[in-house]
């Protein structure tokens, strides 16, 4: 599995913890900065990693910034891309099953380190669940993209 992140200042350190936490359990990180807790703008962020995820270079991606609202925004505009703002493992777990999130936001001053890296083992490790229904949906939101 190969994960996608990026942070702006605000989730910097948080983004240092889950690479450490992800490559412990052998997953490949593309790290697309920022590269330290200089002030830079979240929407700058968004695109390097969402790009990875929709050409397959990555599997899925994390944006973080201080409360994940803007970054979620910013991936959001981008065409393909279903990123899901979580603070709970439950949502992480949905965001996955029906909604085959491609793309989850953290907000590194809202949540803590502990919880953050369970959002993230819980995203990466639940699949889509592929019924019909889900499908369905999926491709109506999809389909907002063209109006």
């Amino acid at each position: 599995m190969i994960i996608a992140i990026g942070a702006d200042h605000g989730g910097f350190e948080l983004k240092k913890q889950i690479i450490s936490h992800l490559e412990s359990k052998g997953v490949k990180v593309l790290d697309m900065g920022a590269y330290d807790a200089q002030s830079v703008d979240y929407p700058d962020y968004a695109p390097p990693v969402c790009r990875a995820v929709l050409s397959g270079e990555a599997d899925y991606g994390i944006l973080i910034c201080g409360t994940g609202i803007g970054i979620s925004i910013s991936a959001n505009k981008i065409e393909g891309v279903r990123c899901a703002l979580l603070g709970d493992t439950f949502s992480a777990k949905m965001a996955r099953e029906h909604n085959d999130a491609n793309v989850m936001a953290l907000g590194a001053r809202v949540l803590g380190v502990g919880l953050a890296l369970e959002i993230v083992d819980t995203f990466i490790g639940t699949d889509f669940s592929h019924d019909d229904r889900h499908s369905r949906r999926i491709q109506k939101m999809m389909d907002l993209e063209k109006r």
